[in-house]
């Protein structure tokens, strides 16, 4: 168990790190990670042999982690299309989930399409690699078995480019910046028990120039007969607002006054940043008719991202972004964390090194990372995977799969910008084709529409369509040419007007373009240093020895921080990842120069 010491800094105490929902606890629960039969089906022969109704597979893989990762067990980094996984489930899951009435049983995330059965009876279906999916399973519990299977089938085609992919190569090998390939499940499978009435979504919202923070809560289904819905705020265990509504919606929107952010000198003490990551602790509570009750708690941040006059604006103050590059992958778990603890020492790690965010690439974060982030005081710029081909199968999978990401993260006070396409991949002729650009902008608007309280970044490093911020990626190795580009506001014009520095437009379509935008140099660095003598050592850049990677790193960093048009930057990379040598650690998280001459070096 995790408290916070300090009631200034934050006010969540943390009862349960594997906890898979933070933003919407209940105190019962059942992890069904751990051992799951498991089989591949290459002839895909399952469906019509009837595998759901099989009693068990006869290979084993420990969930969550993916089958090509090693600590899956299985370890087979070939391509396998669909694969079938199988658990039990008696009496004692069941009574640790709860006594409430309804059984939901929840993935974290499933690439890409999921089929799951109970005993032999479908119950649901998901597509989309990244996002969670919840079924209600209790009506196929009602049997006098003292067991019961659940069985899983997965979909992902190893070489489908319309898929939101992101870093899964779709080569049998691992080339340049693309990884092994995530299929199956990959993110926790958990059972819970729920009144049949119950809070199945809540958001948080905040206004700080009016001293309010809005719950929006989703029910399970429409109320027959009037409810009340109860919400309650406190700090560090002092009430701070509460409020109560009748009403006869499955759809709740309460909005509380908060009196003490009323001070206007003394209101920053309850806001988030990095510096000062406050947490309100919040309860909902729904009473029915029937006399049942679904109580949960959350918590939310009170702060505010925006940008006006070249700069990112946190809290409608000026905050040069420090920011590093994370793939969020490990070396014997792939995209799957190693543990819950592993997310919270991750971003301990980012911290330590100076940073004070971090780009999450091409994923779909797990949301017990962002909790941590939360929690500790971490910006996250969230983005997910995306597809490689441009068409309108693609373009409607990833709108519905960004929507799901979006609603999911989007009341973590962590994430201070979204980004739903990087680098024109998925659109890779946006700078040609109206086509392409029109689903840029419809992306990006989609994001406002749903979360229009946070900048959106169109397509990070080039080609921007619809852009809050206006972020440059460049990998050159010399400090001298960042300064000849964005030494001065007139370096960083003549680098916006022309063909960028990866020789790609800066602008595909939007007029009156950067305005007023910060200017973000949101991928540089690279420098590869391999600290093992048959490490491989693929880098934008190289260095042979600590001493050349401390001085090529702190002159390249160092013209970046000098560069006074820019409003932020982004390191690449955390950690080396695969074939990619260029982290500031080792794939398993050992920062290859002392940590105090990093944070040195990234802080000035």
């Amino acid at each position: 168990m995790y408290e916070t010491s300090s009631p200034a800094r934050a006010a969540v105490a943390v009862k349960d790190d594997a906890y898979p929902r933070p933003q919407l606890v209940r105190p019962s629960w059942v992890n069904l990670d751990g051992e799951w039969g498991f089989a591949y089906d290459d002839d895909d022969h399952g469906l019509t042999e009837h595998w759901e109704r099989r009693t068990a597979f006869e290979g084993c893989i420990r969930v969550p982690f993916p089958p090509e990762s090693p600590a899956s067990g299985i370890g087979d980094t070939g391509a396998h299309p669909v694969c079938w996984y199988q658990r039990s489930i008696g009496a004692a899951e069941l009574d640790a989930a709860g006594q409430d009435g309804r059984y939901l049983l929840h993935f974290g995330a499933v690439d890409y399409e999921a089929m799951v059965w109970v005993d032999g009876a479908f119950v649901g279906a998901h597509r989309g690699g990244q996002t969670p999916f919840t079924l209600d399973i209790t009506n196929h519990l009602e049997t006098s078995e003292p067991t019961h299977r659940i069985v899983v089938r997965c979909f992902d085609d190893p070489v489908d480019a319309e898929t939101a992919r992101g870093k899964q190569d779709w080569r049998l090998e691992p080339h340049a910046v693309w990884y092994e390939r995530t299929s199956g499940i990959w993110q926790t499978v958990w059972l819970e028990a729920v009144p049949a009435l119950h809070v199945e979504a809540l958001s948080w919202d905040c206004d700080l120039p009016h001293a309010t923070a809005t719950a929006s809560i989703r029910l399970s289904k429409r109320p027959t007969a009037p409810i009340r819905v109860r919400v309650e705020l406190s700090h560090a265990g002092r009430p701070l607002a509460a409020g109560t509504v009748d009403c006869e919606s499955d759809r709740v929107e309460l909005t509380l006054a908060i009196p003490t952010q009323r001070n206007g000198q003394d209101y920053e003490d309850l806001l988030w940043s990095p510096e000062h990551p406050s947490l309100l602790d919040a309860t909902v509570v729904v009473e029915a008719a029937d006399g049942t009750a679904d109580e949960v708690t959350s918590y939310l941040g009170l702060r505010s991202a925006t940008v006006a006059h070249r700069r990112f604006l946190l809290n409608d103050r000026p905050y040069p972004l420090r920011s590093v590059l994370a793939q969020g992958y490990w070396p014997t778990t792939h995209l799957a964390a190693p543990s819950a603890e592993a997310l919270r020492e991750e971003a301990t790690l980012i911290k330590s090194l100076g940073f004070n965010s971090v780009r999450i690439h091409q994923k779909a974060e797990d949301p017990r990372f962002l909790f941590w982030c939360d929690y500790l005081g971490l910006a996250v710029w969230a983005e997910g995977g995306a597809p490689y081909e441009y068409s309108p199968r693609a373009a409607s999978r990833l709108s519905a799969e960004w929507a799901d990401m979006v609603e999911r993260d989007r009341s973590h006070p962590c994430i201070i910008t979204w980004v739903p396409l990087n680098e024109s991949w998925g659109v890779q002729h946006i700078a040609h084709d109206p086509a392409q650009q029109a689903f840029a902008r419809s992306l990006a608007d989609l994001t406002r529409a749903l979360d229009p309280s946070r900048p959106v970044i169109s397509n990070d490093g080039w080609e921007h369509a619809s852009s809050d911020l206006v972020t440059i990626h460049d990998y050159t190795d010399s400090p001298a040419q960042i300064h000849t580009r964005y030494g001065s506001e007139e370096a960083v014009q003549a680098t916006l007007a022309g063909l960028g520095p990866a020789g790609r437009r800066m602008r595909a379509c939007e007029p009156g373009w950067p305005g007023d935008a910060p200017i973000v140099l949101s991928e540089f660095g690279g420098i590869a240093y391999v600290t093992t003598p048959d490490g491989e050592a693929w880098g934008y850049s190289n260095a042979d020895d600590a001493a050349a990677y401390e001085a090529q790193l702190a002159a390249l960093v160092g013209a970046v921080r000098e560069s006074a048009p820019l409003a932020g930057y982004c390191y690449t990379q955390l950690t080396d990842t695969r074939q990619e040598a260029n982290g500031l650690c080792d794939e398993r998280r050992r920062p290859k120069l002392p940590a105090e001459t990093i944070r040195r070096i990234v802080a000035g």
